[in-house]
């Protein structure tokens, strides 16, 4: 690039320019991912390590906080610090979201048809198989309306 900050793509005379802001609830999914991957609960500084160490400490403790609050997550004390472990894998993350999102409109049933209506054939014939499935022992939402998997009713409908 002709601006002397090739990474960047700035302007030759001007500041380079930003770098693209992570997509939302994608620095979430990756430090859960790495946290999925410990041996058993880990300390922030291991799930820093093992996103290759470009993230601040703290933003790591952010990011494992609010998974906390959303029920991805516990953690225990352990010493000083704390120790977390996985509640719910990046799907039931994104099913969580899902949930969240529906839940704070007023029509749901625009929403969900809108929804359904843009899903791909073979997406479609997935979420129609899931429908279809019988499970009455399968598991349920957490307590805190965290991740999982909700009870089933009737048909599959609320």
């Amino acid at each position: 690039m002709a601006d002397g900050h090739p990474a960047t793509g700035g302007e030759p005379d001007g500041p380079p320019a930003r770098p693209r802001r992570r997509g939302q609830g994608q620095l979430e999914a990756q430090v859960l991912s790495a946290l999925g991957q410990s041996p058993g609960p880990a300390t922030a500084a291991w799930v820093q390590e093992r996103l290759g160490g470009g993230l601040a400490y703290t933003t790591v403790v952010t990011i494992l906080t609010r998974l906390r609050v959303k029920g991805a997550v516990t953690r225990e004390r352990a010493g000083r610090s704390f120790v977390w472990t996985p509640a719910a894998d990046v799907a039931g993350l994104a099913a969580f979201r899902m949930r969240r999102v529906l839940e704070s409109e007023t029509d749901r049933h625009a929403v969900l048809a809108s929804f359904v209506s843009a899903l791909g054939p073979d997406d479609e014939r997935l979420l129609r198989a899931l429908l279809a499935e019988e499970d009455p022992d399968g598991p349920e939402d957490t307590p805190d309306g965290g991740p999982g998997h909700g009870p089933r009713t009737e048909g599959g409908k609320d």
